[in-house]
This record gives C-alpha cells, sequence and structure tokens, in this order.
C-alpha cells in the first residue's frame, strides 16, 4: 500500500510541476500539490515504524 501511495504523490507532484509551467489548471494543481505532499509525510513516517 506504502508503494502505492508513494506512486501516486509522486505522479501528483508530476502533474503540479505540469500545471504550474502551463498556467492553465488553475488554483486545483495547487491541491494537488497539498496532497502528493501530505501522502510522501504520510510514507515516510509509517516507513520508520513510529
Amino acid at each position: 500500500m506504502s508503494n502505492l501511495l508513494y506512486t501516486i504523490a509522486v505522479i501528483l507532484i508530476i502533474f503540479w510541476a505540469v500545471g504550474f509551467f502551463a498556467y492553465s489548471a488553475g488554483s486545483i494543481i495547487h491541491i494537488l500539490l497539498v496532497i502528493a505532499v501530505i501522502a510522501v509525510i504520510l510514507r515516510l513516517i509509517k516507513g520508520r515504524g513510529i
């Protein structure tokens, strides 16, 4: 499950980068970035076994 979460986070970051440089996606792309960052943080926390 964590590999899937990490993959989704990477895809969202790529979409954010494309949208940021294209200026056509609007503010929704920044919401995707926030979701991706949260997903990466959750994976790091769960990966440590805390």
